[in-house]
């Protein structure tokens, strides 16, 4: 399904990817380590539990979620892999934790509903 290419930078950088390592080429996306390290899925769904893999590898699409050096919810086309990055496939939602949460949220208004008229 994904191979790199020939002509790909002879330079690597080793990372882990669900406890195992590998190597990747240099400014390679966490995404594509993903994808190199063969796993089927990065994350499964919140509400249905269905799986997911990179796809848009651009940012758009928000299913290479991973959590990477700790930090749930992170779009891994958009992180460049760094020599010793950890990257572990997420399920469900993010647990979030009140006291990170700032004092004052802000709020915004809801507009009224408007009526039907031509």
């Amino acid at each position: 399904m994904f191979r790199p290419r020939p002509d790909a930078p002879a330079a690597t950088v080793e990372i882990e990817v669900e406890g195992r390592t590998v190597r990747v080429p240099e400014g390679a996306s966490a995404a594509a380590a993903v994808l190199l390290a063969g796993l089927a899925s990065l994350r499964d769904t919140p509400v249905t539990g269905s799986a997911r893999a990179p796809y848009c590898m651009m940012g758009a699409c928000f299913d290479c979620l991973a959590e990477i050096d700790g930090v749930p919810n992170r779009q891994s086309c958009m992180v460049t892999a760094r020599p010793g990055m950890r990257i572990r496939r997420q399920h469900g939602a993010r647990e979030i934790d009140p006291h990170d949460l700032p004092e004052d949220l802000p709020s915004f208004p809801i507009p009224a509903p408007r009526s039907g008229g031509a």
